[in-house]
């Protein structure tokens, strides 16, 4: 099964990072999720949950403030001003 490299990170720390199933997030377009395969992008993060789902069926949450999200080949960062596990 395919999977997404993700990393969260605030401004002074990394969060979390692994390998996840799914991604989502709230940009300032709406909330958006991310699959293995995606298209490229870069958006820009909201305030809220950024939820990650793992290969097992395991949920992370985090807590994140305004920064962006990126998608490239199989990698989702999220860089927030301030993010820190739920």
């Amino acid at each position: 099964m395919a999977s997404l490299n993700v990393s969260v990170v605030s401004a002074d720390q990394e969060v979390w990072s692994g390998e996840a199933t799914m991604v989502v997030a709230r940009t300032t377009e709406g909330e958006i999720g991310i699959l293995p395969g995606h298209e490229p992008l870069l958006a820009i993060l909201a305030g809220g949950e950024v939820r990650v789902t793992l290969a097992g069926g395991e949920k992370i949450t985090a807590n994140a403030e305004e920064g962006f999200l990126s998608v490239q080949s199989n990698s989702v960062q999220v860089v927030a001003s301030r993010a820190e596990l739920a």
